[in-house]
């Protein structure tokens, strides 16, 4: 297949790239390749219930640049989170336009939830994007497609190559321009809930770092990996805190009903997680967040915004008889995450979005060194990226590779068709995997605590379990996927075991909390860690901070 820009992913930032070139150029022909269904994939599939990246009265796009900044301890792309916080509020009367259901008070302004927050009824904005963008004559969709890496031709990426999870069919997808909207990296680590729940975490369990796998194997620079994402969450059913702490103002208690974050330092996000974790080691947990007392209207508020994102907590509380009202809500971290959108994880992007691959662009989870963008930032992103690719195609050509080199990539792919052989499942090397980097590489077990001796036996047992990947066989496309996800975990793994024993410092305690180095080193280590693989090996690349207003390109 052909396009003037090729899309892997339909997210929120594929869905908003996919909009933005064709309102900036209805000729231009764009595919979304997305291996769910548009309608309900990525991130947003079960909804949500407010925007948390917005700039209310009283802030601005600098204010915000300052608020990312602090809550990151200062290792931002402060260019890349301007750029950002400039089109917020473009973007949300966009998505406001195309029927998403913003809260308003009497005076007919939007709802704030907190200094850059606002209410929403989100349940459906996943089908509203997709209708926008199926409405859309010059935008082909490809759904149950799953994209498996780039087509490289000499130094520029002029495609992907994909399957159809339906029909079996191999895709060679050439574009002028590819943007990488696929997302970051969830079941790396043992989660909370092992066994028949373990989809009840808090990202996406069908991000499985797809999109970082495919730009370290074709030796895009990578940046922040070491700068995980573990969620505060409510026990058992992991869904949102937020929610709670900010819409009724519950504060953080432990078990006997002391407020605990302050005793800890400034109450960024790392520290409240941090905080928890700690109380519960000392002996004073459970922890919870304080909601007995609680109105009847703010309890039923919790339970229709639930509704909205997350019905297991509603589904608890119903099922229990004892809503928030009764009895506090119990509160725990989750595994670690790695995903761009609330830390600093992802590929290494100038302000335009360009990755280090000439031709690739990367928005949204998958882009890093700007966190804290969620939803309206994941639009903002796409927005950028989309207009930078138009930009960078216009007046190129489409590059093909030849019908050889697609066969083998064919019987690469072909030689996992196989019955399963003894020990060797997809189920048995994740299960390796999650245990693995949650006793060596810093899991709930742990505490979060890793060192460096932990890291060396976890990239070692890494490495094992990618060997053992390779007697990996499935029957259909579907199980063939699932290798080939596993596959992409265990690149990501890789990666992140690098960046951990790289950062020679703890910055952010329990995202990134280094035994060996259990205090921050602003001395040394106010700095980006980077990395790319070349020739198997992951070579570590550091790089200086970038201010606002540095036009920062790709030039070392």
């Amino acid at each position: 297949m052909q396009a003037d820009i090729l899309i892997i992913g339909g997210g929120a930032a594929g869905c908003y790239a996919a909009i933005t070139a064709s309102s900036e150029d209805p000729e231009v022909r764009v595919i979304i390749a997305e291996k769910a269904n548009i309608k309900r994939s990525g991130c947003l599939a079960a909804g949500v219930n407010a925007l948390n990246a917005y700039i209310n009265p009283g802030e601005s796009a600098e204010s915000y640049v300052e608020y990312v900044k602090k809550d990151s301890e200062g290792i931002v792309r402060e260019d890349l989170v301007y750029t950002i916080a400039q089109r917020l509020n473009k973007v949300t009367r966009r998505i406001e336009e195309l029927g998403l259901p913003i809260l308003k008070d009497e005076a007919g302004n939007y709802v704030a939830r907190g200094k850059r927050s606002i209410k929403i009824n989100g349940e459906n904005i996943k089908p509203l994007l997709a209708g926008a963008v199926g409405s859309l004559p010059n935008v082909t969709v490809l759904n149950r497609v799953n994209v498996i890496d780039y087509i490289v031709d000499k130094d520029r990426v002029v495609g992907a190559y994909a399957f159809s999870l339906n029909e079996g069919t191999f895709y060679a997808i050439y574009a002028k321009a590819t943007i990488c909207a696929a997302g970051g990296a969830a079941g790396l680590y043992k989660p909370n809930n092992p066994g028949f729940s373990r989809h009840k975490m808090w990202y996406c369990p069908f991000n499985t770092g797809a999109g970082y796998a495919m730009g370290i194997r074709a030796g895009a620079e990578m940046t922040g990996f070491e700068m995980r994402f573990i969620a505060l969450r409510c026990k058992d059913t992991i869904a949102p805190t937020g929610t709670i702490a900010q819409g009724v103002k519950a504060p953080q208690v432990n078990g006997a009903g002391e407020e605990y974050v302050n005793r800890y330092g400034k109450p960024t996000t790392p520290l409240r997680l941090f905080s928890t974790v700690r109380e519960n080691e000392a002996g004073r947990g459970p922890c919870y967040l304080k909601t007995e007392g609680i109105s009847e209207a703010q309890e039923d508020d919790l339970y229709k915004a639930y509704l909205n994102m997350a019905p297991a907590q509603t589904l608890k509380w119903v099922e229990q008889g004892m809503g928030p009202r009764q009895e506090n809500v119990e509160i725990e971290g989750t595994e670690p995450y790695v995903v761009g959108g609330h830390t600093g994880s992802g590929y290494w992007i100038d302000r335009k979005r360009a990755t280090t691959l000439k031709g690739l662009f990367a928005a949204g989870d998958v882009a890093g060194g700007s966190p804290k963008k969620y939803v309206t930032g994941c639009f903002a992103e796409g927005e950028i990226a989309a207009l930078s690719a138009l930009e960078y195609g216009k007046d190129l050509g489409l590059s093909a590779v030849d019908r050889e080199e697609i066969d083998k990539r064919v019987r690469e792919i072909s030689r996992f068709l196989g019955p399963e052989e003894g020990l060797h499942s997809v189920e048995a090397v994740e299960e390796g995997m999650q245990k693995v980097m949650d006793q060596y590489a810093g899991g709930i077990s742990t505490g979060y605590l890793y060192n460096t001796k932990k890291l060396e036996i976890a990239g070692k047992r890494i490495t094992e379990l990618k060997e053992m990947s390779q007697n990996l066989r499935g029957r259909n496309p579907h199980q063939i996927m699932l290798i080939l996800e596993i596959l992409d975990r265990l690149e990501v793994c890789e990666v992140l075991i690098a960046h951990l024993k790289a950062r020679q410092e703890t910055r952010w305690p329990c995202y990134q909390s280094n035994a060996d180095f259990p205090e921050r080193d602003d001395q040394h280590w106010l700095k980006y860690v980077n990395s790319r693989k070349q020739a198997g090996r992951v070579e570590i690349i550091l790089r200086a901070l970038v201010q606002r207003d540095e036009e920062y390109e790709h030039q070392n």
